[in-house]
């Protein structure tokens, strides 16, 4: 404890710029456990940039460590670029505003102009400004879906997606030769201002952006023909202005924004986790349907780059549907709309994180589509979408998607977007209902023709400098002694992505894995279904994805509830 004394010493005398942190750090003195857990590490810069709760100390997100990082991006920038520029964004979470013009502060201070929105905005909106601004790279303030006491700070290279593991390893190696206290470069933000090294990005740059999601509508009269009516929630976050703003221009004139979660508000006063996965985040929206029902509720978390949904079933009642079903929805869509009217590349190609449903893959194949997997992370989809620009290509990408319900159609941005998904899930809804079908029954009519598809997701969570410990113990343990069946079907398959070895169980063979190393392991049994393990690059947790393949949508239920009580077992077991 004593180095960990020193620090935390170190701090309650010179982090004076914020005196929050002050405060914070003179009510844990004397306790151990509370020191121990703000200054055991810092906060680690990845693929991801940082990610951890607001507080005091090197592992906690506060002015220092947003300023620590920003000066190691800037000495990154000045080594490689002549003259570097970087755009910022920032959501609506506790102190994104202020971390931006810090961050922006910084920047500037090292001579670097930056690009700064004037206001909060979605995630994709600042992967669109890196590309209008060609700018050497990108910040935006964010910690996605996390509950309130987070913040993150994500970094993006000059393509527009989040930078790769090589320039991330090299952002970090300048940000551990950082004193926080001594070695950071700041100016006056209105003496930047003057000086022309900040300056804020007008209103225009978000009509550009609405412009170009735009152009993906594929049937631009269905969704006033339909009359299709939306509930939409940005869970007080940044989604409010640009998804209300893109469905008027669609055509959806029955828009009820829940008025609970209408503002941005960082403490996410009605819906304390603000992830669009789980129901607790359509509360208020079904709460609001039940005085007039709509046929789909909308709801994006606080940066607006993830959007999910639930579907009024024939019965009168809500259905919310999965990331890999709308995923799937929507691929199918596109491709059929797009073939009928005659506009599908010739070599089209859709692309999905690796622990995404297989069942993706099998519509593509009915319309000669190409098919990618990647690893997760949309950086990688990013990526693939840049070197088909480069080759004049990029009007072959059709869409790209993740189960964690990250989607994007276009090339406007390098970043899942949930502004390109509303839109694009209300002009899917809207053309089915002009049917007579919801997107329930279009999901079942694919499933009975391709076969029952149950994905599921578990999350294991590991706070703390014990639980680091407890998830590499458990990683080194599957790695040392594999599962051998799944749901009682032998595992043929073992792919391990840290080693890039792919074993076959059966004949023995080992092939490697042609994709960047990622501490993941993916198990195939010879029934078809899968599990993968993987720890989270942004949580202190551990992430289970369950695929189980039925002729049934009751029997692949069963078999997914089977494989997921295995995959409790394994965590129980191995740490």
């Amino acid at each position: 404890m004593n180095d960990i004394n020193a620090l935390y010493d170190e701090w309650l005398c010179k982090a004076t710029k914020d005196p929050d942190l002050i405060e914070e750090l003179r009510s844990i003195s004397g306790n151990e456990s509370e020191i121990l857990d703000r200054f055991y590490k810092p906060l680690e810069f990845g693929t991801a940039g940082l990610r951890g709760v607001i507080g005091a100390g090197t592992n906690r997100m506060n002015y220092y460590t947003v300023c620590q990082a920003t000066q190691g991006l800037a000495d990154f920038l000045n080594k490689h670029f002549e003259n570097p520029s970087v755009a910022i964004g920032y959501d609506s979470r506790i102190k994104s505003e202020y971390f931006s013009k810090a961050a922006a502060q910084v920047l500037a201070a090292n001579n670097i102009k930056v690009y700064i929105f004037d206001e909060l905005q979605p995630t994709p909106c600042l992967s669109f400004a890196v590309r209008r601004f060609k700018t050497s790279s990108g910040i935006i303030i964010t910690a996605s879906h996390n509950p309130s006491k987070y913040n993150g700070f994500k970094c993006y290279d000059q393509n527009g997606y989040q930078m790769t593991d090589d320039e991330a390893f090299e952002v970090q190696s300048f940000i551990k030769k950082t004193d926080c206290f001594k070695d950071i470069k700041s100016i006056d933000f209105a003496k930047a201002q003057s000086a022309g090294l900040i300056e804020y990005m007008g209103k225009d740059v978000i009509d550009e952006f609405l412009l170009e999601v735009e152009k993906q509508r594929i049937n631009p009269a269905a969704c006033a023909a339909a009359g299709l009516s939306v509930i939409y929630t940005p869970l007080n976050g940044t989604g409010n202005k640009p998804v209300r703003a893109i469905l008027e221009r669609c055509g959806v004139k029955k828009l009820a924004v829940v008025p609970q979660q209408e503002m941005p508000d960082g403490n996410f006063p009605t819906c304390p986790y603000p992830n669009p996965e789980i129901r607790q985040a359509f509360e208020c929206a079904l709460k609001l349907a039940e005085n007039e029902k709509a046929d789909i509720l909308l709801a994006t978390d606080p940066d607006c780059d993830r959007v999910g949904i639930a579907v009024l079933d024939k019965n009168g009642e809500y259905t919310l549907m999965s990331g890999n079903e709308v995923g799937v929805i929507l691929l199918n869509y596109i491709l059929s709309e797009r073939k009928k009217a005659g506009t599908l590349p010739q070599n089209a190609i859709a692309v999905k994180s690796f622990v995404s449903t297989a069942l993706a893959e099998k519509i593509a194949a009915k319309y000669n589509c190409r098919f990618k997997n990647l690893l997760t992370g949309f950086k990688y989809i990013g990526e693939l979408i840049t070197k088909l620009e480069a080759q004049g290509r990029a009007d072959e990408f059709i869409m790209g998607f993740e189960e964690s319900y990250g989607y994007l159609a276009g090339t406007h941005a390098r970043d899942k977007d949930a502004v390109v998904a509303a839109m694009l899930i209300c002009e899917t809804a809207a053309f089915y209902k002009l049917q007579g079908k919801n997107l329930i029954e279009v999901m079942n009519e694919i499933y009975a023709e391709f076969g029952y598809y149950k994905n599921s997701v578990k999350s294991y969570e590991f706070e703390g400098a014990a639980g680091m410990k407890k998830m590499e113990s458990i990683m080194n343990s599957l790695r040392d002694s594999a599962p051998q069946q799944l749901a009682k079907s032998q595992i043929i398959k073992i792919d391990d992505y840290k080693t890039s070895i792919s074993k076959d169980l059966i004949s023995g063979s080992e092939t490697e894995i042609d994709l960047p190393k990622s501490n993941v392991l993916s198990y195939e049994a010879e029934n078809g279904c899968t599990l993968i393990i993987r720890p989270s690059g942004t949580e202190p947790k551990i992430k289970a994805y369950v695929t189980a393949v039925g002729s049934s949508a009751a029997q692949s239920a069963s078999i997914a509830e089977v494989l997921t009580n295995e995959a409790d077992a394994l965590m129980d077991s191995r740490g």
